[in-house]
């Protein structure tokens, strides 16, 4: 019987062979989940690393993927580390004088996506507004490797699409 309610007029569909089945899949679960383990940097480097991505390490040990157009920051944050920070930025800034554009870029972005929210830096020494899209997951009670690793991939491609959004579609860069 599942865990749920059942709602009115419902009935059982599983047969015994399904329902043996639903146990060994137990056991499979149960081999996967033993491999739930805490989020380091060395397991999101291993990730990036079975992806070929290619990446540099900052003196803190903070993980740097750079493309052509854009860079990816990988870090932990949060009191415990359990935080995984995924921040893209294209390598180009937007002039000052174009932050009302780029906030209404920016918030045509968030409005129709849903991973990788995107905001408008602080300005940099030089007056350029940079542009960021970032996605926080916290994972306290840890992540299969398999789930690490689609998250560094779904992240990397997320990425790159708001780039090209931003050079193409968004007309910012």
């Amino acid at each position: 019987m599942p865990w749920w309610q059942k709602r009115a007029g419902q009935t059982d569909t599983r047969t015994e062979d399904s329902a043996d089945a639903g146990t060994a899949g137990n056991t499979a679960t149960a081999d996967r989940a033993a491999t739930v383990a805490t989020v380091t940097l060395a397991r999101v480097a291993a990730a990036l690393d079975k992806l070929d991505i290619r990446y540099l390490t900052d003196g803190g040990g903070t993980l740097i993927a750079l493309w052509e157009r854009h860079a990816v920051l990988f870090a932990l944050e949060g009191p415990d580390d359990e935080i995984l920070v995924i921040r893209a930025r294209p390598h180009m800034t937007v002039p000052p004088d174009w932050a009302d554009r780029s906030y209404r870029v920016v918030n045509e972005w968030n409005h129709t996506r849903r991973f990788c929210k995107a905001y408008v830096g602080d300005p940099t020494d030089r007056g350029q507004l940079p542009i960021y899209a970032e996605m926080q997951v916290p994972l306290g009670s840890g992540a299969h490797d398999t789930l690490l690793v689609e998250l560094v991939d779904c992240a990397a491609a997320v990425a790159l699409g708001f780039v090209d959004w931003l050079h193409d579609e968004g007309a910012l860069l």
